[in-house]
Order: structure tokens, then C-alpha cells, then sequence
């Protein structure tokens, strides 16, 4: 009913890319405007992955995370700053300094009142920066590039999980509608029953509690009709919900329950083997690793020196009046220079930094190592899981067979008079907990199917 492609069949992902995202978005404008839905399996999953709720925001993290990376490139890039400053002094600022003016001894007074400056400035410049050197910024360079690759990879599990979660929900919603059609079958034979007993009863050949007990058989079935109809529709709001579409939106689903159950493919999950280093879980890890790599490296970096460049123009203007450019015209500073920083001591606290953060890569690394065997470990037990579902979905199958011939031959029974009322009510509850339980392993098995595929990273 379904193949994967080449990411979800273990072969290396794909790097996401920005157009990806887009059309990602794209389609989650276009989900608010869908009108009804016709899915098979196989679509209803491409469908959450392009635009389910999750989905849309994990794109949105990874167009951050090209922001960020192009954000931290730019550090290394000639960077540009303006400035405009304007002052008015209300009262020009005075000093006393020493009377040069007047002769010892002439009267005058010791110290003279003096304004230096004049009432308006103003300033306008413009600087230009450089990053000639910074060993920290070219390992930020990479690590850049490696958040890129984390966000990527985040946003493939999101999709990987929104398959997985529409799988559950659309299989939830064909189980649920086989139980209302297996419920469906025996109502009509129930209904006849029951008036051929209200006729034999009105005729003097039956007791009330005959028709009684099959009153409570009849409502009991139509009750178990209407559970299961709710059930539809619950399972078909949860595949809206992961499907990304607006609730109230009519779905159809396409696929058959009994194809999905037979399909060989499906049935052959259990021996699909674990490539555990092409998983996407394994490659978060990996790309943890070398994430924190560059950590070690951008602390060690930090003891290297730095090298950075200016140069500055600007041009001021100082009167009595404003009045930029008039009387007085604005006088130019043009400089350049460099600036080198040398960490020369720190106490240590530079080398305990690089400690931690040569602890938390061996951290990193033993979760490199656990992930591996953790994906084995699952993979293995999802198939035992899967294994047993199947088997008892078999012998439930089987057991609703044959509980359906029970009742089959009861109620034949019962018409001819053959068997009591007792009799065709208790075999007709032993049905529709055969149905109960059919339809509980049928759920167990195409759960325990999805989480298999997601096991080996099928998606």
C-alpha cells in the first residue's frame, strides 16, 4: 500500500534545504483552504509531512538555523556604523585659569574666568571593521554549517514522527469502521428474531422474558454500532489534527483495510534489518559529536590571539549659531589603525572550560554509543511485538469465524424452535465480544506495524 523513498528506505538524507522549507510553508497556506479529502494510506502521510502542524514549525526552526548560520558568517564581513551627534551647550562650560594678562603686582586679578568651546557641535561620522584574525570565529563557521545539518535532521524526525502518527490514526479510523460493519450484520437478524418472538409471544408460545432477552441483545449491538461510528470520527479528527487540515474537513479514505492487512510488504517488516548507522537517530547523535568537537576546539581557540582592523572618517563642525556650514565650515578626521587582543593569563579558567567541554564530549560520545545499541534494542523488540500482534490477530480472526457460526446456527435454531431464547442471546453476546476482540487485535497489530516501520527509520 505503501513504499518508501529513498530517505525513508535508510539510504543517506537528504539535506533539507531552504526551497524544501518553502514548499513546506507553502503547503500549510494551502491547508487552510482545502476542501474534502480523498487519501490512501501512502498520501495521507506525504500529506502530514508536507504540512502538519509539527511539521511546519520544526521547517520554520530550520530556516532559523539558516539565519543563524548566515548571522554568524556575516561577524567575519566588513561591518559599517554611522554616527550623528549633535550637542547645544545652554551654558558653555567655564573654567578658571591663571591671569596671564595682567602684570604681578597690577591689581588684577589672580584667576580669569574662561569658556572653551563655543555654544553648537556636531559630528558625523563613519567607521569601518574588520576581523582580520579570530580562531574562534572560524571554528563558529563550522559549527554553523553542523547546527544547519541538527535542524535538518530534527525537521526529518518531525516528519518521520507525523507519518508515523497518521499511519495510527488512519488505521484507527478503517478498524473502527469494521467494527461497525461486523456489528451492522447481525442487527437485521437480531430485529427479525426479536419480532417473530414478539409474534410467537403474542400468540401464547413465548414469555415475555424471551423478549426481553433479546430487546437487551438488540440494544446492546445498536449500542456497540454507535460506539464504533464515534469512533470514526474521532480517529478521523486525530488524522486531521496530524494531518495539519482544519477540523470539519471531510476525509475519505481510499485504501482498504483487508489490502493493508495482507500486503506482503507490510507482513515482511519483520525481517527488514536495522542499518542503525543510517538512521536518522544515529545521526543526531553523530552530529552531537562533532557539534561538541567544534565546542573544544572554539575553548581551546579562545587562548589565540585576535587581529581586527579599523578605519574611521568624520567630520565636525563646532559655532556660535547653528549653522552647519555657513560661517564655519566642518573640519575632517580620517584614521585607520589595527587592534590585537593576546589572552595572556586567566586565573585558569580558560583550561577548566576546555575540561568541561572535553567531559561533555565524552558525555556525547557514550550517547553515540547507547543510541546504536538503544535502535538495535528497539528494532528488535518492535519485531517481537509485531510478531506476536500478528498472531493473535490470526487466532482472533479465526475465533470470530467460528463464533460467527455458533451464532449462525443458533439463531436457525431458535427459528425452528430447536434452541431457546437463552441460547441465541448468550451466543449473540459471545459474539460481539469475538468482534470486540477482533477488532482490539487488528488496532494492536497495524500499531504495532507503524512503530516497526519507524523502527528501521522507514519513513
Amino acid at each position: 500500500p505503501f513504499e518508501p523513498n529513498e530517505t525513508q528506505a535508510g539510504c543517506p538524507a537528504v539535506q533539507v534545504k531552504s526551497t524544501t522549507t518553502t514548499i513546506i510553508l507553502a503547503s500549510a497556506l494551502f491547508a487552510q483552504a482545502q476542501g474534502p479529502l480523498s487519501l490512501s494510506l501512502q498520501q495521507a502521510m506525504d500529506l502530514a509531512a508536507k504540512q502538519s502542524y509539527a511539521v511546519r514549525s520544526s521547517a520554520l526552526e530550520a530556516e532559523k538555523s539558516i539565519a543563524r548560520s548566515k548571522e554568524v558568517t556575516a561577524v567575519g564581513f566588513p561591518q559599517i556604523n554611522g554616527k550623528v551627534e549633535l550637542q547645544n551647550f545652554i551654558d558653555v562650560p567655564t573654567q578658571l585659569i591663571p591671569n596671564f594678562f595682567s602684570a604681578p603686582g597690577s591689581g588684577g586679578p589672580e584667576f580669569i574666568a574662561a569658556q572653551f568651546g563655543v555654544p553648537w557641535s556636531l559630528n558625523a561620522g563613519v567607521t569601518l571593521t574588520q576581523l582580520l584574525f579570530d580562531g574562534s570565529y572560524l571554528v563558529g563557521l563550522k559549527a554553523a554549517r553542523e547546527l544547519k545539518t541538527q535542524s535538518n535532521e530534527d525537521l526529518q524526525k518531525t516528519q518521520a514522527d507525523a507519518r508515523n502518527q497518521t499511519a495510527k490514526a488512519y488505521f484507527g479510523a478503517l478498524a473502527a469502521a469494521e467494527g461497525s460493519r461486523l456489528v451492522s450484520e447481525g442487527i437485521p437478524l437480531l430485529e427479525k428474531s426479536l419480532m417473530e418472538v414478539t409474534a410467537m409471544m403474542d400468540a401464547g408460545f413465548m414469555e415475555q422474558t424471551d423478549v426481553d432477552r433479546l430487546n437487551i441483545q438488540l440494544e446492546q449491538a445498536r449500542s456497540q454500532k454507535r460506539n464504533f461510528d464515534q469512533q470514526v470520527d474521532v480517529a478521523k479528527m486525530l488524522l486531521a489534527l496530524t494531518l495539519g487540515t482544519p477540523q470539519g474537513t471531510p476525509i475519505t479514505l481510499t485504501d482498504k483495510l483487508e489490502n493493508l492487512l495482507n500486503d506482503a510488504g507490510e507482513i515482511g517488516l519483520t525481517e527488514q534489518p536495522l542499518d542503525a548507522n543510517s538512521h536518522i537517530e544515529q545521526s543526531s547523535a553523530n552530529t552531537l559529536v562533532r557539534l561538541q568537537e567544534l565546542s573544544v576546539k572554539a575553548d581551546k581557540a579562545k587562548a589565540l590571539p585576535s587581529l581586527g582592523g579599523f578605519v574611521s572618517h568624520s567630520q565636525v563642525w563646532n559655532g556660535p549659531e547653528f549653522d552647519p556650514g555657513g560661517t564655519y565650515p566642518f573640519f575632517p578626521t580620517t584614521l585607520w589603525g589595527l587592534q590585537l587582543n593576546v589572552p595572556i593569563f586567566s586565573s585558569g579558567q580558560r583550561y577548566h572550560k576546555v575540561k568541561q567541554s572535553q567531559l561533555a564530549l565524552e558525555q556525547v560520545r557514550i550517547n553515540q554509543t547507547a543510541t546504536e545499541q538503544r535502535l538495535i534494542t528497539m528494532a528488535e523488540k518492535q519485531r517481537t511485538e509485531t510478531r506476536s500482534a500478528y498472531d493473535n490477530f490470526k487466532t482472533e480472526e479465526r475465533n470470530l469465524g467460528l463464533s460467527k457460526n455458533i451464532f449462525d446456527r443458533t439463531s436457525i435454531k431458535f427459528t425452528n424452535g430447536s434452541a431457546a431464547s437463552f441460547e441465541l442471546t448468550q451466543e449473540q453476546g459471545n459474539y460481539l465480544i469475538a468482534q470486540q476482540t477482533y477488532i482490539q487485535r487488528m488496532v494492536e497489530l497495524m500499531i504495532a506495524r507503524a512503530d516497526l516501520r519507524k523502527a528501521p527509520d522507514l519513513y
